[in-house]
């Protein structure tokens, strides 16, 4: 799939930060996710099982979603511009991560699940905000990082892929029927004919 992106001119450059502008949103995006982790009292677990604070486990989360942040900028690129479509990419990659790491760190590997039940869910529910909210704001925030040739920051979200070749006036336009058939050229010199046999025949008559 990231091959098909690549191959319609959404593999961002170096220029257009795409790192930068995940890692921005992978740390933003964790406020929503906090908020349901502290509702949801699933960090106490993990706390406890690691030997350190709340607190402390609240900051590695918010840098492991910065981390996660600047892989989903770099995996997608500018394929998560897309304003009808980063939501879906930000819910799906928030729940591959729910699956690659929570679940068999803290339900598979240890002798017994460390989270459970209502805990367990609200981490669920927290992964999914994150990438939620990753998803839908992605776009603003590259949009504001886009850096062109000349060096000039963009102004907002970009369309990216075929839309944007229509929308910059660069898709050329289709030959009409008529010079498309082998016809046409024949057509058109009798055209040019039938032109010159009629001047010339004005030309006598005068």
């Amino acid at each position: 799939m990231l091959k098909i992106l690549r191959a319609h001119g959404l593999d961002a450059g170096p220029t257009q930060r795409p790192l930068l502008a995940g890692a921005i949103v992978g740390a933003n995006a964790t406020i929503p996710a906090l908020a349901i982790l502290v509702g949801f009292h699933s960090l106490d677990a993990p706390a406890t099982t690691a030997g350190t604070s709340v607190l402390t486990t609240g900051f590695a989360y918010v840098g492991l979603m910065t981390l996660s942040g600047v892989l989903y900028g770099g995996l997608f690129g500018r394929a998560a511009n897309d304003l009808r479509g980063g939501w879906l990419f930000g819910l799906a990659f928030g729940f591959v991560l729910w699956m690659l790491g929570p679940v068999p760190l803290l339900q598979w590997l240890p002798s017994q699940p460390i989270l459970h039940g209502y805990q367990a869910a609200g981490l669920l529910l927290a992964q999914l905000a994150w990438g939620l909210s990753l998803g839908l704001a992605f776009p603003w925030v590259h949009g504001r990082l886009l850096a062109g040739l000349d060096g000039q920051p963009g102004s907002g979200p970009g369309i990216t892929g075929p839309e944007a070749v229509v929308q910059t006036g660069t898709l050329r336009p289709l030959p009409s029927p008529r010079n498309a058939s082998p016809w046409g050229a024949a057509e058109r010199w009798g055209d040019f004919a039938l032109k010159t046999i009629m001047s010339r025949g004005s030309v006598r008559s005068l």
